[in-house]
């Protein structure tokens, strides 16, 4: 590339996406250099509310490491919900910190070979900072992390609002208090940026300073037809959200118009069958099997008001009536006792540890694949209505968590019940 140390300074400094770019960001454009500079080169706190799929998470990743190379002494905070979260844009900033292109960069502007003194799993540190006090020069934190006697001059918080503000108020309260921690850590004269899509009314975003909203329709990034298939696939008040910016009420029904009669004949050997399991109270267990075939999903349901363990044998016969397969079962709530009696009894089990929001499983796997959805004959009355009836706030949803669960197995599958496939 053969840079001059002015040539290397101006890109970064006016044409930052343009680096982004040549570091394997090929999606970046002239919007993204717009948000960059502000990350980089602003002075005031701000808030970029942009929708899903925006590209604002890898505006982060590169401009830490533009930070990191411009303003080496600059210790910076980045914070997200969780420390998955967080390790996951410090890998990525790391990558671009070791790209060839970037170590060109540094050659030019410092005269030095880049190398990484620190690499953790939520620290960056270079060999251009000669901090005698070994602070790291980028530092990942989730919203779990002691910030107690820390100081920074920079603070990024990205995506710290997520789903479970949206469905809880004690989170919103939690995320809220974090984040007004953060001006106690924040050394004189920095800042904080805040990056994210807001997910109810009455969340943290409501404290963040000087937002700017980039909406679907003024980032262009979406073509109509995506739009489209995003509309179909998740309820308005999600949408809104997620992609305008907006809040609109949860809708009270979310499944009309179900397709029952479906010959049973489509659902024999399946692969695939579910049980939501009760352990007690007034929940219910759910069995659902299902096959897809031609793109429809067959659905046999079967719905009772009775521990699981009551109707456990009743759940094998129709397994073998319709000479179905394996069942998938959570572990959540009984550690593996479900599946390790169901083995016993000779059947093939998959088990599974379920860390996906009930309800956003719901709306996002049944509700994308609802048009498709065809209830055979003697699937129960009532795990169709408990289905047609369910909402964010429903009393009961055993039967749609129980079919979006297997849903979610098929998602993205070939229409084969034959194919073995592993949990996801």
């Amino acid at each position: 590339m053969n840079l001059t140390r002015q040539e290397a300074v101006q890109i970064l400094t006016l044409i930052p996406y343009k680096f982004g770019q040549a570091v394997g960001f090929n999606k970046l454009e002239q919007l993204h250099n717009e948000w960059l500079i502000d990350m980089i080169f602003g002075t005031e706190d701000e808030t970029l509310q942009a929708h899903r799929g925006s590209y604002k998470t890898t505006c982060d990743s590169v401009a830490f490491a533009v930070i990191i190379i411009l303003y080496p002494n600059d210790k910076t905070l980045f914070m997200r919900k969780t420390d998955d979260d967080v390790k996951e844009v410090i890998t990525q900033t790391k990558r671009i910190l070791k790209h060839p292109i970037t170590r060109e960069f540094v050659k030019a502007i410092w005269g030095i070979d880049l190398r990484l003194a620190k690499d953790s799993a939520t620290e960056i540190t270079t060999n251009l900072t000669n901090d005698p006090r070994g602070a790291a020069q980028l530092t990942g934190m989730g919203m779990g992390g002691s910030i107690t006697g820390k100081h920074f001059d920079r603070i990024f918080t990205d995506d710290i609002v997520n789903v479970k503000d949206r469905t809880s108020k004690a989170e919103r309260e939690r995320t809220k208090l974090i984040y007004q921690e953060l001006r106690n850590i924040i050394n004189r004269g920095g800042r904080i940026f805040n990056t994210g899509t807001p997910w109810h009314k009455d969340d943290c975003f409501k404290l963040m300073p000087n937002p700017k909203k980039y909406d679907y329709k003024r980032t262009g990034l979406i073509s109509d037809q995506e739009i489209a298939e995003l509309k179909e696939s998740m309820l308005p008040s999600l949408f809104a959200a997620n992609y305008m910016l907006k809040h609109i009420a949860a809708e009270d029904v979310i499944f009309t118009n179900p397709v029952t009669g479906g010959d049973t004949a489509k659902i024999e050997q399946s692969n695939y069958c579910h049980i939501d399991a009760a352990y007690g109270g007034s929940d219910y267990t759910a069995f659902t099997i299902c096959r897809k075939t031609d793109g429809k999903y067959y659905i046999f349901g079967k719905l009772w008001r009775k521990h699981v363990d009551d109707c456990e044998d009743e759940i094998i016969n129709w397994r073998k009536r319709f000479n179905a397969g394996r069942i998938y079962c959570e572990t959540n709530a009984d550690k593996g006792y479900l599946a390790k009696d169901l083995r016993r009894k000779g059947e093939r089990v998959t088990e599974y540890a379920e860390n996906e929001n009930k309800f956003i499983k719901i709306v996002s796997y049944l509700k994308a694949e609802w048009k498709n959805v065809i209830f055979v004959e003697g699937t129960d009355e009532e795990y169709i209505e408990q289905i047609t009836d369910y909402n964010e706030n429903a009393d009961h949803d055993d039967a749609p968590d129980s079919l979006a669960s297997i849903i979610r197995v098929l998602w993205g599958k070939r229409d084969t019940p034959y194919k073995s496939i592993i949990y996801q």
